[in-house]
């Protein structure tokens, strides 16, 4: 019999317990369960390196929303850590980052279409009421293991439109930054890495006053005030911070 292995993450230590000890009672089931993102962490770990990795996570959407955790990253990959308070949602993205082959579905006290479309935009594939019955959820377990994508019925129309909206707002995003020259391309990337001025100069060759030039004509033609409403477009439309090792810009390259 091919057994299934299910992390159980949510912080009410009840609920957690509960849900793991019905999904045990399962005869192709295996279960653990973990309090935090911390002690996700240690689990998907541990079962890596011995060699018995998890098929499915089910997390708490407002995981740490009291507490606060931070979301599990392993060393030298995926994104970086995301702020105390960091929900079920992020913590999804970067077990997806550092797992992926672990399925993610999320587990909520109630439907929110727009939390609902973050979560399958972070790497979920399902998004499931708390208050399921026990076969359901079997059924969205053994589902996503088949490249399913679970949701709940009514939420269906809300979470399209949400989907639809991002991809618009990612289309918009991309058609701004594709009008940058390929040396604004290049200052934005550094921007979006959270290089200053100064440093940007240093990067690419450039004198500060050159590098502020830059700055002005890309804020100007995404159409922000900001580097830092320049750095949220960039980050819809896709665009890599510049890597601040290794990612070498030569002085003959793009004319400033």
């Amino acid at each position: 019999m091919v057994r299934i292995r299910v992390l159980v993450v949510d912080d009410h230590r009840i609920f957690a317990e509960s849900l793991a000890a019905a999904l045990a009672a399962e005869p192709d089931v295996d279960v653990s369960a973990a309090g935090s993102a911390p002690a996700a962490a240690r689990c998907l770990e541990r079962a890596a390196a011995e060699g018995r990795r998890f098929d499915v996570m089910l997390v708490d959407a407002d995981l740490g929303a009291a507490a606060g955790t931070v979301p599990v990253q392993r060393a030298g990959s995926g994104p970086p850590p995301a702020p105390p308070g960091t929900d079920g949602i992020a913590l999804v993205a970067s077990v997806r980052t550092a797992h992926p082959g672990v399925r993610a579905v999320v587990l909520a006290e109630r439907d929110d279409p727009r939390r609902a479309a973050l979560a399958l935009q972070a790497g979920a594939s399902g998004w499931v009421a708390k208050d399921c019955s026990l076969s359901r959820l079997l059924a969205v377990i053994r589902g996503v293991l088949r490249e399913e994508t679970h949701l709940p019925p009514a939420l269906l129309t809300g979470v399209l439109r949400e989907l639809t909206a991002a991809r618009k707002h990612r289309t918009d995003s991309e058609r701004l930054v594709e009008s940058l020259t390929p040396r604004e391309h290049e200052v934005l990337r550094c921007m979006v890495a959270g290089l200053g001025r100064k440093d940007v100069a240093a990067r690419l060759f450039l004198s500060p006053h050159t590098v502020r030039t830059h700055m002005q004509n890309v804020l100007g033609k995404l159409g922000v005030h900001s580097t830092l409403a320049a750095v949220a477009l960039a980050r819809r439309a896709g665009v890599r911070p510049a890597e601040l090792a290794g990612d070498v810009v030569e002085r003959s390259g793009q004319p400033a």
